[in-house]
């Protein structure tokens, strides 16, 4: 898989691709919840970047059979350290945590893989706190 250079508008975009294809893949509906957000202005990038982004991620995905087909996380621990190692600016990680639950969030139905991505996404920006006061705004 390649690699992003750290705290870039990519490797931010790889970890959102990760939670939208956790379910399965990247449908309609994910591709629809994108734009309504505005992820690629949120990130940095132009909306046709996000979605070539999204491709690459998925042919990395795919090329290095770390795509499974199962309700579980599709990609393997390994995998997601690498990804979540390459956000190290603290401000990127809580508005990429923020991001990447809202899209989780977004068809009220959080499936395990993408339970697993925020989970090990909290875990590995160290962002128990933050998780904690969104809960209990809501």
């Amino acid at each position: 898989m390649r690699s992003c250079p750290a705290n870039s508008p990519q490797a931010a975009a790889r970890i959102v691709a990760l939670t939208v294809v956790a379910d399965g893949d990247i449908g309609e509906a994910g591709i629809e919840w994108l734009d309504r957000l505005a992820v690629h202005d949120q990130l940095g990038l132009a909306r046709h970047e996000l979605h070539a982004l999204l491709d690459i991620f998925r042919e990395d995905l795919l090329s290095s059979d770390r795509l499974k087909r199962a309700d579980a996380c599709p990609v393997d621990e390994r995998t997601l350290a690498d990804l979540m190692g390459e956000i190290r600016d603290p401000a990127m990680r809580r508005k990429l945590l923020h991001l990447c639950v809202t899209l989780a969030e977004s068809d009220a139905h959080v499936p395990e893989g993408e339970s697993i991505v925020l989970g090990v996404a909290v875990e590995h920006f160290g962002l128990h706190r933050e998780m904690l006061r969104s809960s209990s705004r809501n």
